[in-house]
């Protein structure tokens, strides 16, 4: 069985500056899901979101704009407006675990409101053609959430369901709860795809062993954390690249130039690549002290020129 590898959006990193370069130096992702549109009770599409999905954007890959609301008038705005873009589908966003978005009963707050959720299924289905796709956790309080959700989603022609396998609550804290996945699997008709902790070969192989009927994937962190995984699960091996820290190097700067380029002012980029070290460390020797390093770079060019040491070390390493 061919394996279909999706990558899970992240706000704030997996936009078209990071999917393209990405895209370019790494490969291994089949579709990639652009980060949540969110109206706000505004029927106005932000710049930032419409640069996003833009086509000319998104020459070189496959992507699948989202949306993030609990009202469906959002919704069928949003999705006329994808739609006339020449996009088929959008994909609902009930997994965001963060408590600004799920004390408004969004993400993986809504996942405990079948009814409304029915609702807006409901109304979407017939005032819409826009093919509609899940990505959810497992409730927000508790596993049993998604359960009573599952039948109400069975009513509906949607295209597949993504579950990462924690509950909101969690965030990205604790282990995955693989039983309550297998109790998705069992209790719907609808094609579902896994999500969470896919974080190397091995892991990957080991859920693979774990749900053999399943063979869409996300990757969310671990794809930034090391962005080689994807091509590496595809080619079933545990090998990086003799030059991999070379390609890592040329895909930092790559996107340091876009970012830079697009945000005012050294605090906004730093900020930006702060976020991503975060991840990023993770690929090498030492990841407290290679985050530590960026970290303590006060402006633009000593964050530079720990960037290079960081590389240096790393490739004669």
């Amino acid at each position: 069985m061919s394996q279909t590898l999706l990558s899970s959006p992240l706000q704030g990193f997996t936009d078209y500056k990071f999917r393209n370069a990405f895209n370019h130096f790494f490969g291994g992702i089949d579709t990639f899901y652009a980060p949540y549109i969110r109206l706000n009770g505004k029927l106005v599409i932000k710049n930032s979101y419409k640069r996003d999905i833009e086509l000319a954007n998104n020459t070189t890959l496959e992507v699948i704009p989202q949306i993030i609301t609990n009202d469906v008038d959002e919704f069928l705005f949003v999705a006329k407006y994808i739609r006339e873009l020449g996009y088929k589908e959008l994909n609902w966003n009930l997994g965001c675990p963060y408590p600004m978005v799920t004390k408004r009963g969004m993400g993986s707050g809504l996942i405990a409101d079948p009814g409304k959720i029915n609702n807006i299924l409901h109304k979407v289905h017939n005032e819409s053609d826009v093919l509609v796709s899940m990505k959810m956790r497992m409730g927000y309080e508790n596993p049993e959430e998604i359960l009573k959700t599952l039948p109400v989603l069975d009513k509906y022609p949607l295209k597949n369901i993504a579950i990462h396998a924690r509950i909101g609550k969690q965030l990205y804290k604790g282990g995955t709860d693989l039983d309550s996945f297998q109790k998705c699997i069992d209790n719907t008709k609808h094609k579902l795809y896994y999500n969470g902790d896919v974080t190397s070969v091995n892991a990957f192989k080991k859920l693979q062993e774990r749900f053999p009927t399943i063979d869409h994937w996300m990757i969310g962190r671990g794809l930034i954390a090391d962005p080689f995984l994807p091509n590496m699960i595809k080619k079933d091996t545990l090998e990086y690249p003799k030059n991999r820290f070379d390609i890592f190097n040329e895909f930092h700067d790559r996107i340091f130039t876009e970012y830079d380029a697009a945000l005012s002012g050294p605090t906004p980029i730093k900020m930006k690549m702060l976020g991503f070290w975060e991840y990023f460390s993770k690929s090498f020797a030492n990841p407290q002290k290679t985050y530590k390093k960026i970290k303590k770079a006060q402006n633009v060019k000593k964050y530079e020129i720990a960037v290079r040491e960081i590389f240096k070390e790393a490739k004669n390493g």
